[in-house]
């Protein structure tokens, strides 16, 4: 693995680079949503009673006597908490295939350079830079793939969180008043 980690060239680096920051930011994000999804889903009195940390700045804004445009600022504040990385997650999954052309091309130069130098070529004077080109455009689809996916699948868990949390904070105005 470390074999073909090392032909794959320069590009391979940051490309690995991306893979671990994404699949951390995958896990940390992926549990703090299913954590306020459970949270969330409970009855809305429960919620009232218990002042969850999710929904605290919501009902102190209640509580104050907050107008309408007041509280949406408030919930448009938390919603954007709770969707901070997400933005990182789409530019690692659109950066890391550039990332892997970019390797592409530079395996493609190093091919291309050989046959300048050498008049007669044999394939295997060829395949370095042939290897490089493969393995980068494959890490950086490899790496690119599932954290798009992971990126759709948690702006998806967002919008529930901001659904629910829209949801109960109706119900706390409406016992409110």
């Amino acid at each position: 693995m470390v074999e073909i980690f090392l032909k794959g060239g320069v590009m391979m680096y940051p490309i690995l680079i991306c893979s671990v920051l994404g699949l951390a930011l995958l896990i940390q994000k992926y549990i703090q949503y299913r954590r306020a999804l459970t949270i969330l889903q409970r009855p809305p009195e429960e919620l009232l009673n218990d002042r969850p940390l999710i929904l605290s700045p919501l009902l102190e804004c209640i509580e104050k006597g907050c107008n309408d445009q007041e509280l949406s600022i408030v919930g448009t504040k938390q919603v954007r908490e709770i969707e901070k990385g997400l933005s990182y997650l789409g530019l690692i999954a659109m950066i890391t295939p550039l990332m892997g052309l970019t390797g592409t091309v530079l395996g493609m130069i190093k091919a291309f350079m050989v046959i300048s130098v050498n008049p007669t070529v044999n394939p295997a004077m060829l395949a370095g830079g042939i290897w490089e080109a493969l393995i980068t455009t494959a890490a950086g689809l490899i790496v690119a793939i599932p954290i798009h996916v992971g990126h759709h699948y948690l702006e998806k868990r967002a919008d529930e969180i901001a659904f629910l949390m829209r949801e109960i904070t109706i119900f706390a105005v409406n016992k409110k008043t």
